[in-house]
């Protein structure tokens, strides 16, 4: 699919929602890195708890969660991020897309009344793990009920629509955000997650300094890929959804 529309203009406020500690770090990591350092007050919504974050079976799982969660605030700070990290502390794996959760989510697009909204691309095709469809339905359905004063009246926070919805992972990207100069600070965030290492990243303490390098070649790869698509040097992809 071509690009249909490029390079937003730097919003003043932006949210970006996911399921996971870490997966907005791989999804636009390097388009807030970009927008944090143009003055844009950016905020990170995190769905679930992170605590089926390990590969060991024996893990304290109350003290991963603490752990993900100041990975979670590192990361913010190596992306710039001014604006506030919010978790809304759903078990991991155990993600709903249901009306008590998306009135969460509708309710800090409210509170933080962003001009961009990012977030999974629910409609992935072949996507492995629910809680990043339901994640992203959770972004969808926010945006929707944020904007429109008839729903969850009982808030008490005026309605909010956001002037752009921008989802990640896509499926059919049309949209793309030119980030040349910004794989650092989207690398440094994603290194701020240091419990994930083994099992998302591939770097291990037996030969951490040449995993840490083939990690961050294979995620400039996938930044120079998106931007041959863009004619530019690094880019991240998004299907760009109308907020009307």
């Amino acid at each position: 699919m071509p690009l249909r529309s490029r390079d937003l203009p730097i919003p003043n406020r932006a949210l970006a929602i996911a399921a996971h500690p870490d997966d907005i770090e791989f999804g636009c990591g390097a388009t807030l890195a970009k927008w944090s350092s143009g003055g844009c007050e950016v905020s990170l919504l995190v769905c679930t708890d992170g605590s089926k974050g390990t590969w060991d079976a024996s893990a304290d799982v109350a003290a991963l969660v603490a752990t993900r969660q100041a990975e979670q605030r590192a990361a913010a700070g190596a992306l710039g991020a001014t604006g506030e990290v919010v978790f809304l502390g759903r078990v991991d794996g155990e993600l709903e897309a249901d009306l008590a959760t998306r009135a969460e989510v509708a309710r800090w697009i409210r509170v933080l009344r962003p001009d961009v909204v990012l977030g999974h691309d629910p409609w992935k095709r072949y996507r492995l793990h629910p809680d990043h469809q339901h994640a992203g339905f959770l972004a969808v359905d926010g945006v929707v009920a944020a904007r429109d004063p008839h729903f969850f009246p009982d808030q008490g926070i005026a309605h909010h629509r956001p002037s752009a919805l921008l989802l990640f992972e896509a499926d059919q990207a049309d949209h793309g955000e030119d980030v040349t100069g910004f794989d650092g600070p989207k690398l440094a965030a994603l290194e701020s997650h240091s419990s994930q290492f083994e099992s998302t990243m591939e770097i291990t303490a037996a030969d951490e300094d040449a995993d840490r390098e083939r990690f961050a070649r294979r995620i400039r790869d996938r930044l120079a890929e998106a931007g041959r698509r863009m004619g530019v040097a690094h880019a991240e992809l998004f299907a760009r959804v109308s907020t009307d």
